[in-house]
């Protein structure tokens, strides 16, 4: 029996050429020279979470919805929740507070059209608000979204703010924060929300720390990932840094046997349903 505790599942909706880890290599100019995997990739996750009675938020970048509206349609009509990763997955950290507003309008007026009612959640790209820009959040307020899910409370060389809080709370511009979660271990706190952390660590310390966290802290847990995640049959950017190519391709061919064992493992909602976001 999984335990019984509503955790969330979240799933950023991005291809493998849209990622952080190989902006170096891609400028969004070239995207278009790269044969798109992220519909394929998507419905088989649909499939997967329909398999086993699960309901997830996805995070969808602008760019992909764009593209994709019937995709988009269909998480939809399965019953998930729909968010906003942005438009261009661009990090907030890189951008102005006006052309974050432009990107973020962008993709949620896109969606909000599509499905034809009010989305509340937003994630940035890279977890990407931080020190430098909290300003995001008032323009996440002022675009009237009900929660974010945009910081990761360890030390990165991408991101991370180590000593914001930990658990879901109302920030003053009136927007839930929901932070990825980690694990304080001898006196660090560990990463434990998934990605590239749930692709490298084997499935059974992966159980360990998610059972762990419910313990500890008595707080729901979230999950996120990456259509590309599942997917090791992708093409291997070859000329992509050393680091870079361990961070995104280590234990494709694992993630979906193990995320089909996390699936079974615990109990999983949406982020609204989690976290009781309202609708209005």
């Amino acid at each position: 029996m999984p335990n019984p505790v509503l955790n969330a599942m979240t799933v950023d909706v991005e291809d493998f050429f849209h990622v952080s880890a190989f902006d170096s290599i891609i400028d969004p100019s070239q995207w278009h020279e790269y044969q798109p995997r992220v519909d394929a990739n998507t419905r088989r996750l649909l499939d997967l979470f329909a398999k086993h009675n699960v309901k997830s938020t996805f995070f969808v970048l602008g760019w992909v919805a764009e593209r994709y509206p019937e995709l988009i349609s269909e998480i939809h009509r399965q019953g998930h929740e729909v968010a906003s990763h942005g438009y261009a997955h661009r990090r907030a950290t890189e951008q102005s507070r006006e052309v974050f507003f432009d990107d973020v309008k962008r993709s949620k007026d896109h969606l909000e059209n599509l499905l034809g009612e009010r989305i509340t959640g937003y994630r940035a790209p890279s977890f990407s608000i931080g020190y430098d820009n909290e300003w995001a959040f008032e323009v996440l307020a002022e675009l009237d979204f009900g929660y974010s899910s945009s910081t990761y409370p360890v030390k990165h060389d991408l991101y991370g703010t180590p000593d914001w809080p930990r658990f879901a709370y109302k920030r003053k511009e009136g927007i839930i924060e929901i932070p990825i979660p980690t694990l304080k271990l001898l006196g660090k706190q560990t990463p434990i929300g998934g990605g590239g952390y749930f692709r490298l660590y084997p499935y059974f310390l992966n159980k360990f720390l998610l059972s762990r966290y419910l313990e500890k802290e008595q707080q729901p847990y979230s999950f996120y990932f990456h259509p590309w995640e599942i997917d090791h049959q992708q093409p291997r950017l070859s000329h992509a840094p050393m680091k870079s190519k361990f961070r995104h391709y280590v234990n494709l061919e694992k993630t979906y046997g193990k995320l089909e064992r996390l699936l079974t493992d615990f109990s999983w909602g949406t982020m609204k349903d989690v976290y009781n976001i309202p609708s209005k």
